[in-house]
């Protein structure tokens, strides 16, 4: 009796990371069908797309965690519309990027972009548009090389700040074991979370869930960058007068408002806003009143 206990303990232990390895990654007909590119980079092979017109100023916009590229479609509508060349991309692990193995720090993110940029042939004049943790990589972007950031856009940027569970954690923290509970239950977690926010990205991030990779990717942000507090980041890249507009969400439960606080602090320069009513879906929910915002800070 004891013999088949063990048996089917050892199959629950194995179940979630057998799921994971039977997961398919981003097949070639989706990969045929998008109309976006790819460029073999250093890592991997990231997705891109350029949107609006051939010629005019330049944003690179950056998405969050649990959100590809698609996160951008009405914002870089907008941004089209008024002149702006918009370059989306999709981060490892999510949308049809590649998602390589290692640890998803500053580092790992910093090199896909700087990889990207080059190879699309990018300098200086950038605008960043960051969200979510999106933000942070734009905001650790705009530290280290604030010669080659025009304009700073960040929204419900994580890098501030933000409360963690008891569970997450654990999670984070206790390497195999963590592993273990974040691939059996985040999946659930996120479900949940994207039927009560009822947004139009739900259909989209219930896809991410099926492609191989992209849990261990959102794990190893949470025990990644995720974790950076970018104070020094913002106070240089006040002290070198680049431009930043941050805007949260009213009701955001995943970045609170405290880091409009903190941000005041750390940039005084910094011209901040709170979307009301929104939480942190805000690019995708309450684009409308973003842009709203941005329209005035782009004519600037």
């Amino acid at each position: 009796m004891i013999w088949i206990v063990l048996i089917l303990l050892a199959l629950a232990a194995a179940a979630p990371f057998v799921l994971e390895a039977q997961r398919p990654v981003p097949d070639e007909i989706a990969r045929r069908e998008t109309l976006g590119k790819f460029a073999k980079l250093s890592q991997g092979v990231t997705h891109y797309q350029w949107l609006g017109p051939v010629r005019g100023p330049i944003v690179v916009a950056v998405h969050g965690m649990t959100t590809p590229s698609a996160v951008w479609a009405d914002i870089a509508q907008v941004l089209g519309n008024i002149g702006y060349r918009v370059l989306v991309y999709d981060l490892y692990g999510r949308g049809l990027s590649d998602a390589p193995p290692g640890p998803q720090n500053r580092q790992f993110f910093q090199r896909q972009l700087d990889d990207l940029l080059a190879d699309q042939g990018l300098g200086q004049d950038l605008t960043l548009i960051g969200y979510s943790m999106g933000g942070a990589i734009a905001t650790a972007f705009a530290g280290d090389r604030p010669e080659r950031v025009k304009r700073l856009i960040l929204l419900a940027p994580i890098g501030m700040g933000h409360p963690e569970d008891r569970l997450t954690r654990f999670i984070r923290q206790t390497p195999v074991i963590g592993d273990w509970l974040f691939l059996a239950f985040y999946a659930r977690h996120l479900r949940h979370s994207i039927a009560t926010e009822a947004s139009p990205m739900g259909p989209v991030q219930l896809a991410e869930l099926s492609r191989k990779g992209y849990l261990p990717a959102v794990l190893s942000s949470v025990r990644g960058i995720t974790q950076d507090r970018l104070e020094a980041d913002h106070r240089a890249i006040g002290r070198a007068d680049v431009p930043v507009v941050a805007l949260w969400g009213e009701q955001d439960r995943v970045i609170p408002l405290t880091g409009l606080g903190n941000l005041a602090q750390w940039n005084r320069n910094a011209r901040q806003e709170v979307i009301a009513g929104a939480g942190h879906g805000l690019p995708y929910t309450h684009g409308a009143a973003v842009m709203a915002v941005l329209k005035d800070v782009l004519r600037e």
